[in-house]
């Protein structure tokens, strides 16, 4: 994999997004994030709002685009259906362990007995650790600590452990005061990948929009492709991104400027 740069070579995300899909829609396909790039990160994951307006905005530039547009992030299909509904996205959720194809089909892994019996030993440790907490997402499972950074080195720890009784298969995926622990076969570039492969994302350059190191991957695809890659973030981050936005506010007003 390349090495992420210092810093996007440019700061001025939203003028080459509005570039593209504006001037050329048809020829994009678009990959968006959303924890952290359409909606702002919350304190727990359960406290995630979005933005009334912004499905709506999502869905008229899906049009626009000819459908070629998927949500791709580390929630869950049916979480992603139940905030962004009534219109049923192309998505990956889980970073790609699951997958519903533009023709409404679900792909999924399979889920483990191991994981179940690791996700309840989990669950009785975390709940001796006040702040740490533990989100089951069937297939992977992850532990949040943003509520206890002084616990970062201990939910560290614990994960690696977690990973050695997985074993083969299985990685951890570290992202902004989370580590989670999901199928190695899956990550969100081999989604992206996935979606280039078939209508109506077939043909057309990858735009990919994310905030965290867990969307480097969609990166890699998108410049590897031609297409544009843009991460949200306030200050320079080491990226493979091209470009920058710096609040998903920002995002959120370029959709609804596109979709009108």
């Amino acid at each position: 994999m390349n090495q992420p740069a210092l810093h996007p070579e440019h700061d001025d995300g939203k003028a080459i997004l509005r570039a593209a899909l504006r001037d050329a829609p048809g020829e994009w396909a678009l990959f968006l994030d959303i924890d952290g790039t359409l909606v702002d990160i919350a304190e727990q994951p359960h406290d995630v709002r979005v933005e009334p307006g912004l499905p709506q905005d999502l869905t008229s530039l899906a049009d626009r685009m000819g459908g070629a547009l998927a949500l791709v992030t580390g929630r869950r299909v049916d979480w992603i259906d139940a905030n962004f509904g009534p219109h049923l996205f192309p998505a990956a959720g889980l970073h790609g362990v699951e997958r519903r194809r533009a023709s409404g089909e679900l792909d999924r892994a399979a889920l483990t007995p191991s994981l179940n019996a690791l996700r309840k030993d989990l669950g009785r440790r975390t709940a001796r650790m006040p702040g740490v907490l533990l989100e089951d997402k069937v297939a992977a499972v992850a532990l949040h600590y943003r509520q206890a950074p002084e616990r970062e080195r201990d939910v560290r720890a614990m994960m690696e452990m977690a990973l050695k009784v997985m074993g083969d298969g299985w990685v951890l995926q570290h992202g902004k005061m989370v580590v989670e622990l999901r199928p190695a076969s899956a990550n969100k570039g081999t989604a992206v990948e996935a979606f280039l492969s078939e209508s109506p994302f077939a043909g057309r350059r990858p735009v990919a929009v994310g905030d965290d190191v867990t969307d480097e991957e969609m990166f890699r695809v998108a410049n590897a492709r031609g297409g544009l890659s843009v991460r949200i973030c306030e200050t320079e981050a080491p990226t493979l991104a091209a470009a920058r936005l710096n609040s998903p506010q920002t995002l959120r007003d370029l959709v609804a400027e596109l979709a009108a």
